[in-house]
């Protein structure tokens, strides 16, 4: 089968398309340091992105031993926010495969959309600068909507506004959060092996597990 303008990909970002995990340690450890607390390595940060900033900073300020108040929690929510906006593609890169994946779906005319725990002008600016934002027809972040992964209505209108239709449609994504919400939407998920999660991604239950993005479409073709 032929993938085309029927069929819809709703993709996660973090992880999923773009390894962002050295930035986002860069500006929680940025945020972090303001207040005199330490670093966090790289590696648990990865654990945590799909889960949002604000997961990120609580579990670093309980590494740090301290109460979770809601004043210091504020304070480094603003120093982290403000010092990522600032930095958001130093280091980060799409991931493998993934320009030439873009390419070929957009050039057949597949509905592209990003359904992601990031806030949307975050995830926006940081594919934007990347130049990618012009493949998706909508970015869904945590603060687009009233719900959010793993609420299933936050994949069923990304993929509306992406110009498909759940039954057309697939999600691609690296976390249990992002299995979660498929599973609840109804729409088949396919698991990248490289992403951010805590659980090996073959133990995460999705549809299907790929190594690489090159490796998509052949999994594609079985599920929509």
């Amino acid at each position: 089968m032929t993938l085309g303008p029927k069929h819809t990909i709703a993709f996660d970002l973090d992880g999923t398309l773009v390894d962002t995990a050295p930035d986002l340690c860069r500006a929680l450890n940025f945020a972090l340091d303001q207040r005199g607390l330490p670093p966090v390595a790289e590696e648990l940060v990865r654990a945590d992105v799909g889960l949002g900033a604000r997961k990120m900073i609580e579990d670093g300020i309980k590494r740090a031993g301290k109460r979770d108040d809601h004043t210091l929690m504020q304070e480094l929510e603003r120093d982290f926010l403000s010092f990522y906006a600032a930095n958001i593609a130093v280091a980060s890169r799409p991931c493998p495969g993934v320009v030439n994946a873009l390419e070929r779906y957009r050039d057949w005319g597949v509905h592209l959309g990003i359904c992601t725990n990031k806030r949307e002008a975050l995830s926006r600016q940081l594919l934007d600068e990347l130049g990618l934002l012009s493949f998706f027809k909508c970015v869904v972040g945590a603060d687009t909507l009233a719900v959010r992964k793993p609420d299933p209505g936050h994949l069923l209108e990304t993929i509306r506004r992406a110009g498909g239709h759940s039954d057309r449609a697939v999600m691609v994504g690296d976390s249990a959060i992002d299995v979660a919400t498929a599973k609840a939407a109804g729409v088949p998920i396919v698991v990248v092996s490289f992403g951010y999660t805590d659980v090996p991604a073959q133990q995460l239950g999705g549809d299907r597990l790929i190594d690489h993005l090159d490796d998509l479409d052949h999994v594609l073709a079985d599920l929509i």
